[in-house]
């Protein structure tokens, strides 16, 4: 499993790298996924995030995380091609002036805000959603587990 990370915001944040991988480790884990994906994540800017939201999500407006999922027709625990060779399971894009700001509106450290994105993000490109009632309360609990699960090592 491999984390691409992609930082235009400083050094400041590389440390960023490490937990993202960590986290997407202990979701693994949890899960029974042992394919070897590749996972691209961005920090962006709220000009960036806005117009992504707008021309694919049609929402005119910043927001905290976007997923793209390269496998949404597949299972993400079907292996189809040699384990060795990394598979694309999808891009998580964080724009980190809102995570910014959301930190700071709801009391979070910006460790944990950016934490919980990320985790937010690849549960949605593992299939995992929330728009019913029934999907939120499979997804909610896991993206608090994973987080308390990495938070333990």
């Amino acid at each position: 499993m491999n984390v691409d990370f992609t930082n235009p915001f400083g050094e400041e944040y590389d440390w960023l790298e490490e937990r993202y991988t960590n986290l997407a480790k202990t979701a693994f884990s949890l899960l029974s996924i042992t394919v070897n994906y590749e996972i691209d994540v961005s920090l962006v800017d709220d000009e960036t995030i806005h117009e992504i939201n707008r021309d694919y999500r049609h929402v005119d407006r910043v927001t905290d995380v976007i997923s793209f999922a390269f496998n949404d027709d597949k299972d993400p625990k079907d292996a189809i091609l040699d384990p060795s060779v990394p598979r694309m399971l999808g891009e998580i894009l964080i724009c980190l002036p809102q995570a910014q700001r959301q930190a700071k509106e709801i009391g979070n450290t910006i460790q944990r805000e950016l934490s919980f994105l990320f985790v937010h993000g690849l549960l949605h490109l593992l299939g995992y959603d929330h728009m019913k009632k029934e999907d939120e309360e499979i997804m909610f609990p896991l993206q608090d587990k994973i987080l308390e699960e990495t938070d333990k090592k």
